[in-house]
């Protein structure tokens, strides 16, 4: 390579260079911030821009840390652009659609050079010389290719570096470590072991067989720029879990914590046992500050996606391609796609898949009256002769008939008319998305029986479809707060009331068979009995969705013995199904050459929507 050349591709890659961190400092200190705040603010935003610190300190005015000297953590990675960098990225995103989250998603493709280590905020320009300094001593003897070899063991999926390749890596790590822990007076380890690409990590041993299918689909030969980058994390949340904002939340308490949608929060788990159910308690990363915050307004992040990059050195020629590209295709460190059209590419492979597939889709049933109004809200709405009334405007306009005591509805209550909302809605939302359901079953709970009417109004096919009361369906009865079976409306009650009831349908589980208080371990059992004999029942010939309507208690117990997932204890389990909410999802769709069942994304988002509390005009305009 000509010398021209070299110096315009293997050089530190930072389009913020015309000013020194030096200047940026200055800046800050001329407009009054004290040094070592002006220092941390740099850090913490890569040190970039004057703009981008004096931001990051206007937001973090009110952080309790502020003052503290907790440094940052850093690591030097190897990271793949281009080619190859697209093919690993179409992995990730299948491999989490087919087999779910492992632990290789947290963070992008890299090899990792250096392992964590701390450095002082105002030494850290240092380790942007020693990289720049090491870069371009090893320009000329850096690889034009690295050679991927694919490994495999029931918990681990990725690339090995061959041998003569990683010679040329561990000695770049070294002497990056040896100068940075001289110039910079830290503790650099340099990673000196099998040098690696992960692909996954900490995954069900019997997802390896799909795994390896899918890594076998990458050439790891494809055009690839490899770039090594020096990153940064809070050393103080490195164990917490990472949580993305949906939307904002305005605090309505002085401990609640003000978010932003797209803010990341910082979560320990050891410290949510005492948290009201639907709340947590974490730190924003934007701002510093802690407070409790409604979980349904989040969703999981990576562990990535909260780190800053600082600086980094491209090697490669021009042949391949310009740095400019490379650095775009490094933008996002969650393993998702920076170009908008690459990532539709990728979405519609797994939707093109699915509809030559049969389907599963497991639903909870829709908001239930009890749940906004209590026990005794059927005590709201009778009048003193017995007749039913609408006492808010979330009651059903009617109840329907039923032969037996209206009592009956205490321990069997329907939906609330936001529930028949949701329950629309979500069948409008299936329609869009062009799902095919073919059959439909329900718990005999009448919110699920009232539940799959509404979906299938908004799929119009209500009177198309029918439903298949199925009484093995019901959840677990030991939930039962009355501790007996409830008595549900019979078939001819609930097609008397013009329900789409299949009543030529006989029940695998017969209603006399559930028994009160069950043990865990049966309402397992039952689940999987009941889940193997619907597959069955339902013709395998061609596509099309098997809809099953029951508890939040289901979209567990039926999806795990259909994949194979191992059980959870029944503390874990009640746990887990506290957080499901109203019209939660699952989905599995059927690897029919390999005669098993895969859990993938469902087809429609869940419907999130914040508390209306009851409003009283008198007391709150007049009185108050």
């Amino acid at each position: 390579m000509a010398v021209a050349e070299t110096q315009l591709y293997a050089k530190v890659s930072n389009k913020h260079r015309s000013k020194s961190t030096s200047a940026l400092l200055e800046s800050l200190l001329t407009k009054g911030f004290p040094a070592h705040i002006a220092q941390k603010a740099l850090v913490a935003t890569g040190q970039k821009t004057t703009e981008d610190a004096a931001k990051w300190l206007h937001s973090h005015c009110n952080d309790p840390s502020l003052d503290d000297p907790i440094p940052q953590e850093y690591a030097l990675y190897l990271c793949p652009t281009g080619c190859l960098l697209n093919r690993l990225q179409e992995f990730w995103k299948e491999s989490k659609r087919q087999c779910g989250k492992n632990r290789a998603h947290e963070v992008f493709p890299h090899i990792t050079l250096c392992d964590f280590f701390t450095c002082e905020d105002q030494k850290v320009e240092l380790l942007y010389d020693t990289l720049k300094r090491v870069g371009d001593s090893f320009s000329q003897c850096f690889p034009p290719s690295i050679s991927l070899t694919l490994h495999a063991s029931p918990s681990y999926l990725g690339f090995f570096i061959d041998d003569s390749h990683a010679t040329v890596l561990k000695d770049l790590a070294l002497a990056f470590s040896s100068e940075a822990s001289a110039l910079a007076d830290c503790q650099v380890k340099p990673c000196l072991k099998q040098f690696h690409l992960t692909l996954a990590h900490k995954f069900y041993p019997h997802h390896q067989k799909t795994l390896e299918q899918l890594a076998k689909c990458i050439n790891p030969r494809e055009p690839c720029q490899w770039v090594a980058a020096l990153y940064s994390r809070d050393m103080r949340f490195v164990h917490y879990q990472r949580l993305r904002a949906l939307f904002q939340y305005k605090p309505q308490n002085i401990d609640e914590l003000m978010i932003n949608a797209g803010d990341f929060i910082y979560v320990d788990p050891t410290h949510q046992g005492d948290v009201s159910e639907g709340w947590v308690i974490g730190t924003s990363h934007r701002t510093g500050c802690r407070g409790f915050l409604p979980e349904n307004y989040t969703e999981k992040a990576h562990e990535s996606d909260t780190w800053v990059k600082h600086r980094e050195y491209v090697f490669g020629t021009a042949s391949r391609s310009s740095p400019e590209t490379a650095r775009e295709s490094n933008v996002k460190l969650n393993g998702e796609a920076h170009n908008p059209s690459m990532s539709r590419s990728i979405t519609s492979v797994p939707l093109q898949n699915a509809a030559l597939r049969r389907g599963v889709l497991v639903m909870r049933h829709g908001e239930r009256i009890d749940q906004v109004f209590g026990k005794a809200w059927l005590q709201q709405c009778l009048t003193a002769d017995g007749k039913y009334y609408r006492a808010d405007l979330n009651f059903p306009s009617a109840l329907p008939t039923r032969k037996d005591s209206m009592k009956q509805f205490e321990n069997d209550p329907p939906l609330s008319c936001c529930g028949i909302f949701q329950s629309r809605l979500t069948g409008e939302a299936l329609l869009d998305q062009e799902v095919m359901v073919s059959y439909v079953y329900s718990s005999p709970a009448l919110r699920c029986v009232q539940t799959a009417q509404h979906v299938l109004q908004g799929l119009k096919l209500n009177q198309k479809v029918q439903i298949r009361v199925e009484p093995g369906l019901f959840e677990w009865t030991k939930w039962e707060a009355s501790k007996v079976i409830p008595n549900f409306m019979t078939m001819a009650d609930l097609a008397g009331a013009s329900y789409n009831i299949d009543t030529n349908y006989r029940g695998i589980f017969p209603l006399s068979s559930l028994v009160p208080s069950e043990s865990y371990e049966d309402y397992v059992s039952r689940s999987s009995a009941v889940i193997k004999q619907i597959i069955t029942a339902c013709p395998s010939k061609g596509k099309g969705v098997i809809l099953i309507v029951g508890h939040g208690s289901s979209l567990a117990s039926l999806t795990w013995p259909l994949t194979g997932l191992p059980n959870r204890d029944s503390s874990a389990f009640a746990q887990m199904v506290r957080k499901i909410p109203s019209l939660g999802m699952c989905f599995c769709e059927e690897l029919k050459e390999e005669n098993k069942w895969q859990m993938v994304n469902p087809p429609v988002k869940t419907l999130t929507h914040g508390a209306n509390a009851a409003f009283n005009w008198r007391n709150t305009i007049v009185e108050d």
